[in-house]
């Protein structure tokens, strides 16, 4: 969503991130072109903005932070809230979408690593000696609070290797934008002969993707076979990078 990056560029720009955010925020700025494009076009359109529409401006950007309290606080995570925009700043809203319109129909409209990073929830079974990391690192990754969940992953896997806790391992590494190692992990998988060998290739796929290696993504989305669950999403993808 449009209305969660500039949420999310306001805190950055305003110095309203945690440690954990900031990093976050940072990795993306040096490995995400399109990213840091978003990011300083955002930028010189707020500073024009400032300029030609002052006081609306600034009541635009009170506006996002209070959506980001209602919608990230803590205490309302499960409820969802609509927030309707008023008139006087709607148009300084609608001008940033458009500039950032403009911009990606110049860049060619390649498709993002966001588009298509919809997960599958964990839901491991195994029981032993490691089960209590285990649920940690599960809940920790359903919640999308792939920090937390890297190191209980790491510290399960030195006793217990299995394909299926490597694979959401990987896939926290990718979303923390330790992309190199996420490829690492994910071509082991691949190389192997587990059900996860052809859902590793989706997401060498998806890691290629990330850091906008456009021919890569496309030569590995071309070795997924027609009966892989992800093939469809593969097609879209590479059709969409054509």
């Amino acid at each position: 969503m449009q209305e969660e990056l500039y949420i999310a560029f306001e805190n950055y720009l305003n110095n309203e991130m945690t440690s954990e955010e900031k990093v976050d925020f940072e990795n993306k700025l040096q490995n995400q072109e399109s990213f840091k494009k978003q990011f300083e076009l955002y930028k010189e359109t707020t500073q024009f903005l400032e300029v030609k529409f002052s006081n609306d401006t600034i009541d635009f950007k009170e506006n996002l932070k209070s959506i980001s309290k209602d919608h990230f606080s803590d205490t309302n995570k499960k409820k969802s809230k609509v927030i309707s925009l008023q008139s006087k700043w709607f148009a300084i809203a609608a001008t940033l979408v458009v500039f950032v319109g403009v911009w990606f129909m110049n860049s060619g409209g390649n498709p993002t690593y966001s588009d298509f990073n919809q997960h599958e929830n964990a839901n491991f079974t195994e029981r032993g000696s490691v089960i209590k990391d285990l649920k940690a690192a599960q809940e920790a990754f359903n919640d999308k609070n792939y920090e937390k969940a890297i190191p209980l992953f790491e510290k399960v896997l030195e006793e217990y290797k299995r394909p299926e806790i490597e694979f959401y391992y990987g896939i926290s590494l990718l979303e923390v934008n330790k992309t190199a190692q996420a490829e690492v992990v994910f071509n082991n998988l691949k190389d192997g002969k587990s059900v996860y060998n052809q859902k590793a290739t989706w997401y060498l796929a998806l890691t290629k993707l990330k850091v906008e290696d456009f021919e890569a993504c496309k030569t590995y989305l071309k070795e997924i076979s027609s009966d892989s669950e992800d093939f469809e999403k593969a097609q879209e993808l590479l059709n969409e990078l054509d």
